[in-house]
């Protein structure tokens, strides 16, 4: 009896060694990289929810491919832009920044990602060569941004979803259903004129929310944009892969340096990057 309890006793034990491996192993890792420069060091978080960007970055700093590299584009209250193999030992004065075809990755744009200051994102070609927005991951941007009022914000939404909205008014507000609320108007149905006209409304909404392309700032967004800032033109266009978890004040420095015409700062700021965890 003694033996048979001291076995089951075994079991168990092993069983729940067994049961916290297998938690441990289900946990998400955290992914942290490092990008040094002369002007100092930025630490990032890389998003598990963007996992095709995530690894190929990986891939590409544990081979050293942005070792050496430039912050090449450089523009004041907007990016800092580098890692392109082009800007490795490039000249004073040269044009540089051209992506790579081989290091292309399908576009993984999340709405719960946004272009605040910090953002770690990946720049690509327009959508007119390049319709399905992939990336290309040989280089890669930094917002610096600005800080926007909650007016400004409010600006945005009315100038993205204005043009909208009209179109489907258009598509709703038919020359049939004008002709019908005239009749009713003449007829003095004030009943059915409102039945219709409320009807009318809610099919506008209806549609308005099942529109692509609305722009609605959420609370956590315009929360950002209003007191770290950032960049929210760019929010839904490209892919957003880490945020800045310390360093911000290296951004500052880079997207402050004096450019030429090809926003190349005069002072070149080389790359390392170093995969922490």
């Amino acid at each position: 009896m003694k033996k048979f309890v001291a076995i089951h006793k075994k079991a168990i034990a092993i069983l729940i060694c067994f049961l916290f491996c297998l938690t441990i192993k289900g946990k998400t890792q955290t992914h942290i990289v490092e990008i040094e420069t002369n002007l100092g060091n930025m630490r990032f978080k890389l998003y598990n929810d963007t996992p095709k960007h995530r690894d190929e970055f990986l891939k590409l700093a544990n081979e050293g491919y942005y070792d050496g590299t430039l912050f090449y584009r450089v523009i004041q209250n907007f990016l800092i832009q580098g890692g392109s193999k082009s800007s490795r030992n490039a000249r004073p004065g040269a044009r540089i920044g051209y992506g790579d075809p081989d290091y292309t990755v399908d576009d993984e744009i999340r709405v719960n990602h946004f272009h605040e200051k910090g953002a770690l994102c990946a720049p690509r070609q327009p959508d007119n060569i390049n319709p399905f927005k992939q990336s290309d991951i040989s280089q890669f941007y930094i917002v610096k941004g600005k800080i926007y009022t909650q007016g400004a914000l409010d600006t945005l939404e009315m100038a993205v979803n204005r043009p909208i909205h009209s179109k489907v008014i258009s598509e709703v507000f038919t020359t049939d259903i004008r002709k019908k609320l005239k009749k009713l108007k003449e007829e003095h149905k004030v009943k059915e004129f409102r039945e219709l006209a409320k009807q009318v409304k809610q099919d506008i909404n209806s549609k308005m929310n099942l529109q692509p392309g609305i722009l609605k700032f959420t609370k956590e967004q315009r929360k950002e944009y209003t007191t770290k800032g950032g960049y929210p033109e760019l929010d839904g266009k490209y892919t957003i892969f880490g945020k800045c978890l310390s360093g911000f004040d290296v951004i500052d420095k880079i997207s402050a340096l004096k450019t030429d015409k090809n926003h190349r700062p005069y002072t070149d700021v080389k790359i390392h990057v170093k995969i922490i965890q």
